[in-house]
């Protein structure tokens, strides 16, 4: 005998219109496309350059790389006599680790000294932890800071000032992944928010 169609039960009818929808819902969820994140730092995914670094902090450590593999390490250059751009990297690296939250664990800020003449141990030391005493602070000697300075193409030169002198600098911040990669070059003018979204980017 064939069952008419109208005659099964309401609750078979019921069960099968939820199976339905259930399917449907995860038919349409899987075939949503993700949106890719888009970076606001210039991406330098395969450089060749800024491949590893070697420098004593401020309690006579040698500081390597390597050492940082799995956490994200960003690395600024600046001196503790500049006037406004190197206090607000600072400030900023600050407000970047309050943003990432419980990520800011697996944040690494590096602040590397290119003026090591007048950049103590003791200077650096209390200008740093004035800050957030977990950014690490890195001082070599001239000629090593001029070779780090190379390998991370950054430009600085002591300009005379009446009878002192500053220090005209490379102000980009090189992002690194969890894998020791260089991936990232953060511009001064980009925001707090622009670097933790990209970490959290790297991090995911």
């Amino acid at each position: 005998m064939t069952t008419h169609p109208m005659d099964v039960s309401p609750a078979l009818n019921r069960r099968t219109w939820l199976t339905m929808t259930a399917w449907s819902a995860m038919i349409l969820v899987g075939c949503e496309k993700r949106v890719p994140y888009s970076f606001k730092g210039l991406d330098l995914t395969g450089a060749i350059f800024g491949r590893s670094f070697s420098m004593t902090d401020i309690d006579g450590k040698v500081r390597t790389l390597s050492e940082f593999k799995g956490s994200i390490v960003m690395l600024f250059f600046w001196f503790t006599q500049c006037p406004d751009v190197c206090p607000t990297a600072l400030g900023r690296a600050t407000e970047v680790i309050r943003l990432l939250g419980d990520d800011a664990r697996k944040l690494q800020p590096i602040f590397v000294t290119i003026d090591p003449e007048r950049d103590t141990e003791i200077l650096l030391r209390s200008y740093v932890g004035a800050f957030d005493k977990r950014i690490i602070a890195l001082r070599g000697s001239t000629a090593a800071t001029a070779e780090m300075a190379k390998e991370f193409k950054v430009f600085y030169q002591k300009v005379v000032t009446g009878k002192s002198y500053t220090m005209d600098h490379t102000t980009l911040t090189y992002i690194f992944d969890t894998h020791g990669l260089l991936r990232l070059a953060m511009k001064h003018e980009q925001s707090a928010a622009d670097f933790s979204g990209d970490i959290k980017a790297l991090l995911a």
